[in-house]
């Protein structure tokens, strides 16, 4: 073999090493090594006491995942003012009971959910390469029922608002807080006409709580009055490059609101205003805010992460001109 021959054949054993280490990476490490971010944010009324918020999402549980669960178990410890679920907790027909164990400890707290697809219809096989196409934002085709309505049940009985296209007003750490949830976009389950109107007056602050944040809903949201409005469903792109973020977002949303906190307002996104998308610095100054959670798990059938761990957060509301994002 020649040097050139044998410099090349070098060459592509490293990368193939460096493909299998980052696979390896992706799929033994990464999935499991639970964050847990924090992020202020000012939308209360002036002369407001802070109130804490845990948001859980995607957690695609199955039967002995003990590890996810005794983690999310733990997040009690945080003592938050209010807990928000935002769907997708289920990837297996016996995960109800090892889902409300995780979430048992949680549901100490005052508490809202909305639920995603992957709630209601269990996961399938299919090429992961499909993510990075035209079609990754298609909702799935029609799947195996999971037991929802045992999930509903658990969540209800554990003293939760079911905000799947309802409207409410809660307490929140001293505050009236108004919630309005919709269910999930991504199977147009969503039904914002039965929860549509301006946000009330008699409030601290009107929340929107969405499993996908599609556009549309966003901007409803925003529309009427939200001033905060919590989602998930993006994984975070769940691949992801180091520097330059998240490839896909699932949905309609940009990959720069892939995860974390923006601002929103509508018109932000492609297809509004300019047909672009709008930096939050582009904001006017009565923008919502938009926290939408990279989630805790996978699908089965694709359990990789990779510069994205998964994660829980806790969101600390606090009063207008406070600093942003602490």
């Amino acid at each position: 073999m020649t040097p050139p021959a044998r410099t090349a054949l070098r060459a592509v054993g490293g990368l193939v090493g460096a493909g299998l280490a980052g696979v390896a990476y992706a799929s033994l490490v990464e999935r499991t090594w639970f964050a847990l971010r924090r992020f202020t944010v000012p939308v209360l009324p002036a002369g407001s006491a802070p109130v804490r918020i845990l948001q859980v999402s995607d957690l695609h549980l199955t039967p002995g995942q003990r590890r996810k669960i005794d983690w999310v178990r733990s997040l009690a410890e945080l003592r938050p003012d209010f807990v928000v679920n935002s769907g997708d907790n289920l990837a297996h027909l016996e995960a109800v009971p090892p889902l409300l164990r995780a979430m048992e400890p949680l549901m100490e707290f005052p508490g809202a959910f909305v639920l995603g697809s992957n709630d209601y219809f269990a996961p399938i096989p299919k090429n992961p390469a499909r993510y990075l196409t035209s079609r990754h934002a298609t909702a799935p085709r029609p799947r195996g029922d999971l037991p929802v309505g045992a999930l509903v049940d658990g969540l209800r009985a554990g003293g939760w608002a079911d905000l799947d296209n309802a409207r409410t007003v809660v307490e929140m750490g001293g505050h009236r807080v108004e919630l309005v949830g919709v269910d999930d976009p991504h199977v147009e389950f969503d039904r914002y006409d039965r929860v549509a109107g301006p946000a009330r007056d008699d409030v601290a602050l009107t929340m929107g709580l969405v499993h996908a944040p599609y556009q549309r809903i966003l901007d409803a949201m925003v529309a009427d009055g939200a001033g905060l409005v919590l989602a998930g469903h993006t994984h975070g792109g769940q691949l992801a490059l180091p520097v330059y973020g998240a490839l896909v977002t699932n949905c309609d949303l940009d990959t720069g609101r892939a995860k974390g906190v923006s601002r929103w307002w509508p018109g932000a996104g492609p297809g509004g205003g300019e047909g672009r998308v709008l930096p939050s610095s582009a904001a006017p100054a009565d923008a919502a805010w938009l926290h939408v959670s990279a989630g805790l798990g996978t699908s089965p059938y694709a359990p990789v992460r990779f510069a994205c761990r998964p994660e829980a957060t806790l969101l600390t509301l606090v009063a207008h001109g406070a600093d942003d994002l602490g």
